[in-house]
């Protein structure tokens, strides 16, 4: 059935031009608007002149546009440029989702279906997105990302242990998680420059659990409702403006591997850098930085990017907290691919 009014679109990985995998869900934070080519070469015609005559309504910032593509023939030649990506759905699994019937469909920055246009008949729909206020008004009240912001997590000697533990080490670069068949697999991916360290310390290790279950996790209880039960990786990481410190937009859980996760931590363990903060667009343009010691916690299906450091080294602890619902989450992936572990970017 054709998306209706606040509806949410149904997310997917598709190849495009320029991208074997564009993940669709990262395109969140601006409007979007997706165009489900017609089989009969006339009306496509027609469809693809209109799009190009408001190609200058989309440019990845205010708006961006898709075009999903059926037809193999179609698809030769074409080249994704800024605003505008060419979507292979050769097998129909894309369109199927979003109902059968060619047409137009605009999503607004959550990804939700704002209006929708048969697809010979787009006017009133550019007529629309001529009038759209910028993507952080899109709701038309002031928006704050669902996240806990809780201070004094981790005391300043914890801090510069794990600060000194990271440096004693140097870290390294680790790749993002990808589904391939059945399993998920880490990758190098440009979306994310960032060093890691595992903590082994049994000593350091007990005083970061202590510190968390006296300090932190009673906050997501009462904020998020939400009971930690389960902790993966002791991990600190540095995102350094000399190696173009960033992770871009992305999402937690989307994988196979890393389904069982539930709340995502973010503890800063130093303020003496620029930049880095977090930022979630789907819910406004506002940046997101807890003091040193101090954590943000959201729920790890939030669409989030840690922008680039653009002064010094950022150092931060950044486990996932699940419950014994995502243990089990975790094990049937386990039992049925036979991994040894979840996920880990």
């Amino acid at each position: 059935m054709p998306l209706t009014l606040g509806e949410l679109a149904p997310f997917f990985t598709a190849p495009t031009p320029s991208n074997p995998g564009f993940v669709f869900d990262t395109a969140a934070g601006r409007y979007v608007l997706l165009m489900f080519l017609p089989a009969m070469p006339e009306q496509r015609l027609a469809a693809l002149q209109t799009m190009a005559a408001h190609q200058a309504l989309f440019d990845d910032e205010t708006a961006s546009a898709f075009v999903i593509l059926r037809d193999p023939d179609a698809a030769r030649g074409l080249r994704d440029t800024r605003g505008l990506r060419w979507m292979h759905d050769l097998d129909g699994k894309i369109t199927e989702r979003y109902g059968p019937q060619p047409h137009w469909l605009l999503l607004d920055p959550t990804l939700r279906a704002l209006s929708a246009a048969p697809i010979e008949a787009p006017g009133p729909l550019f007529d629309l997105i001529r009038r759209l206020p910028p993507p952080g008004a899109h709701a038309g009240t002031p928006l704050n990302a669902p996240v806990l912001i809780a201070p004094r997590i981790f005391e300043p000697e914890l801090c510069r242990a794990l600060i000194d533990l990271h440096e004693a080490d140097g870290g390294a670069f680790t790749g993002v998680m990808r589904d391939a068949g059945e399993r998920t697999v880490a990758v190098m991916d440009d979306l994310k420059k960032r060093r890691d360290v595992l903590v082994d310390d049994p000593d350091l290790v007990a005083a970061i659990t202590s510190r968390l279950e006296r300090r932190l996790y009673p906050l997501i209880k009462m904020a998020l409702g939400f009971s930690v039960t389960r902790i993966e990786r002791y991990l600190v990481s540095c995102y350094d403006a000399q190696d173009g410190g960033v992770f871009h937009p992305h999402r937690d859980n989307t994988t196979q591997g890393t389904a069982y996760r539930k709340f995502a931590c973010s503890l800063n363990l130093n303020d003496d850098f620029e930049g880095g903060d977090l930022r979630f667009a789907e819910f406004g343009p506002a940046t997101y930085r807890p003091p040193a010691g101090g954590a943000v916690v959201f729920a790890c299906g939030l669409m989030h990017e840690a922008l680039k450091v653009t002064r010094g080294r950022r150092y931060a602890f950044l486990p996932f907290f699940y419950d014994e619902a995502g243990a089990d989450v975790l094990a049937a992936y386990r039992a049925r691919t036979g991994a040894t572990t979840g996920g880990a970017a």
